[in-house]
């Protein structure tokens, strides 16, 4: 055991990355629940698009402060069971709790109370998501030095992530809120939502302790090393600061935030287009989903073909082009007028083909970000002597929850802007309302997304930088 311990350029078993991989099943089920959350509390229980967007901003603000703040920690912990799974074994419950009375209010509340409630179980949901997946993203940066395995690793995790989703969301729509002679669309039946509550939350428990126990047999593969300094918020602030002078890490940050940002915000107003300016049925939305599973089968085959002649700071830039046009592209047709009707024999293919070529090129991103910060973790070490996974991870952590703050703010605030009336009716809404909504799903993603590709191209490690870092780290081992 103690030869495969100091083995740091190791292969992975299959079997080791879909343990690691199965937490995903808890991000799949709070990113489907994500979906409808500003639906449920504006359209069912009177809550201006304003104010849940408030409080999603308010969640976020709690995330950019304990993220990091748990990684440090984390990074600085010691005892039997490692560094990131005790945190991760802590994290199964209150997850779970939390999630159930999201979407399970007190019954009789006013706006401002049910306001409150939305803020108080979002902020205990995402610090309880901040306990497993910054610990569990640390975990994957140590389990090899590898730098194609890494790839490989955080591959398996977005393939399950990306599938699990794709699995959830039609169990969403078509089982959960199915349409009805009462409810056309099914996701504003307000009954559905106990058993989101209740099925959500026992999966997501299930789901990271899977994950905790299943990958429990890889700390004698993790690093070793002393822990020189005990956890201090001076020595935590100066790990910040390397960081942000880390251009690459900045690189990484701003591209991995501004992405999933802008699928925040597609993942909420994306659903009230396709209600009320698409008259969708929620079994018709089904198709939303399954639109995505082409993705899962192309993604990793394509990066490894990509990855052969390309870095993977040209492999994302060109990824992220492909799905700003592509997801954009229905809503921006239909703004021009270029789109078919309603009714049109071609209407479905028309909506959701560039969505299904958009969602094979999309992983891909994904997946080479999660790469790009395992890679400036090692960086990050030859410059300062600290293993950071836990800090550097806590923007995937940040980026992550962002999907529904930072996305879910800004889709509120839009909805706000557009008027966007409570009990809304389809068929019967303004046409300046249905050109604001897809102005938000057409032109303000394709902007967005634009923005995170201007960012990327900050980005400095390439392989030949990396296989450097790592002769000198080694260097410096043997020699401690």
């Amino acid at each position: 055991m103690a030869e495969a311990a100091i083995n740091r350029h190791r292969k992975l078993s299959v079997r080791t990355k879909v343990l690691f991989a199965s937490g995903a099943l808890q991000e799949a089920v709070v990113t489907a629940g994500g979906v409808v959350t500003v639906l449920f509390y504006n359209q069912l229980l009177g809550v201006s698009p304003a104010l849940a967007g408030t409080a999603f901003l308010i969640a976020s603000a709690v995330d950019a402060l304990s993220d990091p703040l748990i990684g440090a920690v984390s990074d600085r912990f010691r005892s039997k069971s490692g560094r990131r799974h005790p945190f991760m074994f802590a994290a199964a419950v209150p997850i779970g709790i939390s999630f159930y009375f999201l979407y399970q209010p007190a019954d009789g509340l006013t706006e401002t109370g049910y306001f409150i409630w939305l803020c108080v179980f979002l902020i205990l949901l995402r610090l309880s998501q901040t306990l497993y997946l910054i610990p569990h993203d640390a975990l994957g940066a140590e389990l090899t030095d590898d730098y194609d395995e890494r790839t490989s690793i955080f591959g398996y995790n977005w393939v399950a992530t990306s599938t699990l989703a794709m699995v959830v969301y039609a169990i969403l729509t078509a089982v959960i809120f199915p349409s009805s002679p009462e409810y056309a669309n099914g996701l504003l039946n307000e009954a559905g939502y106990f058993v989101l509550a209740a099925a959500g939350s026992v999966t997501i428990t299930f789901s990271v302790l899977l994950c905790a126990f299943g990958t429990f047999g890889q700390l004698p593969y993790l690093h070793d090393f002393e822990i020189s300094k005990k956890f201090t918020f001076r020595n935590y602030f100066a790990q910040l600061k390397a960081l942000f002078q880390n251009v690459s890490y900045l690189s990484a940050c701003l591209s991995l935030l501004t992405i999933y940002s802008g699928l925040g915000i597609i993942g909420v107003v994306g659903t009230y287009a396709y209600i009320y300016v698409y008259e969708l049925s929620s079994e018709a939305m089904f198709w939303a989903g399954a639109a995505k599973i082409p993705g899962v089968v192309v993604a990793l085959p394509l990066l490894a073909y990509w990855s052969k002649s390309m870095e993977k700071k040209t492999i994302l830039i060109m990824a992220t082009i492909a799905t700003a046009i592509l997801v954009s592209l229905p809503h921006n047709l239909k703004m021009l007028d270029l789109f078919p009707s309603n009714d049109s024999t071609y209407f479905l293919f028309a909506l959701f083909i560039p969505l299904l070529l958009a969602y094979m090129v999309l992983p891909v991103a994904s997946i080479i970000i999660d790469s790009q910060l395992v890679d400036v973790a090692d960086d990050h070490e030859l410059r300062t002597g600290e293993r950071s996974e836990g800090v550097i991870f806590s923007v995937r952590s940040f980026g992550i929850k962002a999907t529904q703050g930072v996305g879910g703010f800004l889709a509120g605030f839009g909805l706000e802007f557009i008027n966007f009336p409570e009990n809304a009716v389809a068929g019967s809404l303004a046409q300046e309302t249905l050109t604001g909504l897809l102005f938000l799903n057409g032109p303000l993603y394709l902007m967005i997304y634009l923005l995170a590709v201007l960012f990327m191209t900050l980005y400095a490690l390439d392989k030949n930088t990396h296989a450097q870092i790592l002769r000198q780290l080694e260097a410096k081992r043997q020699e401690s």
